[in-house]
């Protein structure tokens, strides 16, 4: 203290400090922003971490470590068909003893999806059947299951965003504004589009823009998806050369939006036809082992069904193969998706959805310029590109997500406006079908009509 001040000058000043920092609602902002920060780097390490795990698995069950497709394609078609078979079983047995386990802890088994918690505005995600689901997971997704490893990452990471938030956010605003922040976080690192969490959560998991969540989700995604850049990998999840866009472009993908939305319907319908077929098997091990086993008996002559199918469509963008062989891996990895899903394996379905998205339109592409001239139809790549994110908007039902998100994984942000043409041409498409989207309609879901715990 300075020799000409007096302590009770300070009194005020520390009072008022004190109220800055514990009572008004700047500090209660500045919690609620700091916590958004620590939120995003548990979910990076959630999805980090997963992603180590499931190479593990990999490495484990194939030898091998650079990828899915890779390990298949190292394989006799004997071992394929083994590999996903066991994994397949290993899968059932987890989920199915995990079910019992789970039913013995608090809440039962009740599993609250991510997406319906954050739509009810709850934070009571079951620990046990979190861990249960994760752990099948890694088996089925390490063992070649034609799903995407992205779907746990993100559960993983709302789950443990849930876990932080009851323990340091008493009002139920704040509670829920951390869990969308840890979904807005594994949807950034885990795609490496941070814009695409916000997006998200906004559009799917909320439904409508809550002003006083957007600025956290903001500082939880980009958080998240600086860590991964700056500690995993600097650099667009499908890191490909510009696409040049045609003077043609917008009215290819106007059309081709047309039957993209198709596509996604009918990707969506044979989900749903899978699901109502294995529905039949009431036991998870024998349901989950003969998905496995199928998808592997499948692999032996179709390696490339392994997996998210990230490899694959690396390669696509890259415009490195012909329709023909295209179009029969297409429908093979439909099939394979239909059986992973059906069977009840643990594991998300964007990527594939991105998948099938990606070589329709690069089918598309090159069919259409055997019959017309290649100044009209323009770099094949395009329509791959086109399709991911039409695709991924009819299964969704969320347009603005999927051109976001496509856009910033292929940093192809030249062609945004083909792909809002298409996208929104897919989306209309879908629903005149009446197609039920991934997760519901978020006005629609029954879990919004509930109250907070």
């Amino acid at each position: 203290m300075a020799a000409n001040e007096k302590p009770d000058e300070l009194v005020p000043a520390k009072r008022s400090l004190a109220r800055l920092w514990g009572m008004g609602p700047a500090a209660k902002t500045l919690r609620v922003w700091s916590w958004a920060g620590v939120t995003a780097a548990l979910a990076a390490a959630a999805v980090v971490g997963f992603r180590w795990l499931t190479q593990w698995v990999e490495e484990l069950a194939t030898g091998q470590r650079g990828g899915l497709v890779v390990a298949a394609l190292s394989l006799s078609p004997w071992h394929r068909a083994l590999v996903c078979t066991a994994g397949g079983f290993i899968a059932g047995l987890v989920l199915q003893g995990g079910t019992v386990w789970a039913r013995r802890g608090p809440g039962g088994a009740v599993n609250l999806d991510y997406i319906d918690a954050a739509r009810a505005g709850r934070v009571d995600l079951n620990d046990r059947t979190t861990l249960t689901r994760t752990v099948s997971s890694l088996f089925s997704v390490g063992t070649g299951a034609s799903i995407g490893r992205e779907g746990p990452m993100v559960q993983l990471a709302a789950w443990v965003s849930a876990r932080l938030a009851r323990l340091v956010a008493t009002a139920p605003e704040q509670r829920n504004t951390l869990l969308v922040c840890g979904i807005a976080a594994g949807i950034g690192s885990a795609y490496h589009a941070p814009i695409a969490g916000v997006v998200f959560v906004l559009e799917l998991a909320l439904g409508f823009l809550a002003r006083h969540t957007v600025a956290p989700v903001l500082i939880a995604s980009a958080t998240a998806s600086s860590l991964i850049y700056w500690l995993v990998e600097p650099k667009p999840l499908y890191d490909v050369p510009p696409v040049v866009m045609a003077p043609t472009s917008l009215g290819i993908a106007l059309l081709a939006g047309v039957l993209f939305g198709g596509l996604g319907w009918g990707l969506l319908a044979l989900l749903e036809l899978g699901r109502s077929w294995f529905a039949r098997i009431r036991t998870p091990v024998l349901r989950l082992g003969l998905g496995g086993l199928l998808v592997g008996l499948l692999s032996a002559w179709v390696p490339q069904v392994w997996g998210n199918g990230y490899s694959v469509v690396s390669q696509v963008l890259h415009g490195d193969h012909a329709w023909q062989w295209l179009a029969w891996v297409l429908l093979a990895k439909v099939v394979a998706t239909t059986l992973s899903s059906g069977s009840g394996a643990i594991g998300g379905v964007f990527t594939p959805s991105l998948f099938v998205g990606a070589t329709a339109g690069s089918v598309l592409a090159q069919v259409a310029a055997l019959w017309l001239p290649a100044a009209w139809v323009g770099d094949p790549r395009l329509l791959a590109v086109v399709g991911m994110a039409a695709v991924l908007a009819a299964v969704t039902h969320a347009p603005l997500m999927a051109i976001v998100m496509v856009l910033e994984m292929t940093n192809q942000f030249q062609l945004t406006v083909p792909v809002m043409l298409a996208c929104g041409v897919a989306y209309a498409i879908s629903t005149q079908f009446g197609a039920r989207p991934l997760y519901g309609n978020p006005i629609e879901s029954p879990m919004a009509q509930k109250p907070n715990p």
